[in-house]
C-alpha cells in the first residue's frame, strides 16, 4: 500500500493533481480542501497522502494534503452507501474540523447540503461514525501546522501504540504543544507520559 507520494506538483485542477515523481506522473483525485492547500505550490515539491481504490475496471488514487483528511475520507467510505466520490464531495464541502463537529452535533442538514447526499445517507453517516469521530477543535490546527504537525502526528501514533486512547493522547499533546510548539517527538512523548 502507498502511504504518500512526494514530487513536483506538475498539474493541478480542483478535481485532481498530478505529482511528478522521478519522471512518473501520478494522477490523484483530490478534494477542494486539498486543492486549496496546494494552489500556491504549483511547480514546487509537495507531499500527498494516498488512498488506493482498486476495482476491476479502474485503479484510482486519492490524494490528501493532510493525514487528518485521509482519515476522514476512510471513515466516510466505511459507511454503507458512501463511495469515494461522495466522500470527496463531503470533504470538498467542509473542513475536517467542520466534518467532525457535524458528526458530534448530529447535524444532518450539513451533510444533506452536499451534492449526492440524501437524508438517509446523511443519517447513516452520523449514526455509523458517531462513536468513531470526536471533534478535533484546536488539535487540528496543531496537527496540520507544518513540522510541528508531523511531530504531533508521530507522538500521537507512538502513544496510541503504547496503549493510550487517541482522545487522551490528543488532549495531553495539545496541552504540551500549545505551550511549546517546538517540542521534539521524544520530548513530547516523555512529557505526555508524565501527564497520563
Amino acid at each position: 500500500m502507498i502511504d504518500y507520494i512526494s514530487g513536483l506538483l506538475a498539474e493541478l485542477t480542483p478535481a485532481y493533481a498530478v505529482i511528478d515523481n522521478h519522471g512518473i506522473g501520478y494522477m490523484m483525485n483530490i478534494s477542494l480542501l486539498t486543492y486549496d492547500a496546494l494552489v500556491s505550490h504549483k511547480g514546487e515539491e509537495v507531499r500527498l497522502y494516498v488512498h488506493e481504490v482498486i476495482r476491476e475496471d479502474a485503479h484510482q488514487l486519492y490524494g490528501f494534503a493532510a493525514k487528518q483528511e485521509r482519515e476522514a475520507f476512510l471513515h466516510l467510505i466505511s459507511v454503507s452507501g458512501v463511495g469515494p466520490n461522495i466522500a470527496r464531495m463531503v470533504l470538498s464541502s467542509m473542513s475536517v474540523d467542520e466534518f467532525s463537529q457535524a458528526i458530534a452535533s448530529s447535524n444532518v442538514a450539513m451533510f444533506k447540503a452536499v451534492k449526492g447526499v440524501g437524508a438517509k445517507t446523511a443519517q447513516r453517516i452520523i449514526v455509523d461514525l458517531k462513536d468513531k469521530i470526536k471533534p478535533t477543535g484546536d488539535t487540528l490546527l496543531i496537527q496540520t501546522n507544518g513540522a510541528a504537525g508531523e511531530v504531533f502526528d508521530e507522538a500521537l501514533a507512538a502513544l496510541v501504540m503504547l496503549g493510550f486512547t487517541q482522545q487522551a493522547s490528543q488532549k495531553a499533546l495539545k496541552s504540551l504543544f500549545s505551550s511549546n510548539p517546538s517540542l521534539s517527538v521524544e520530548a513530547a512523548i516523555k512529557q505526555a507520559l508524565k501527564m497520563m
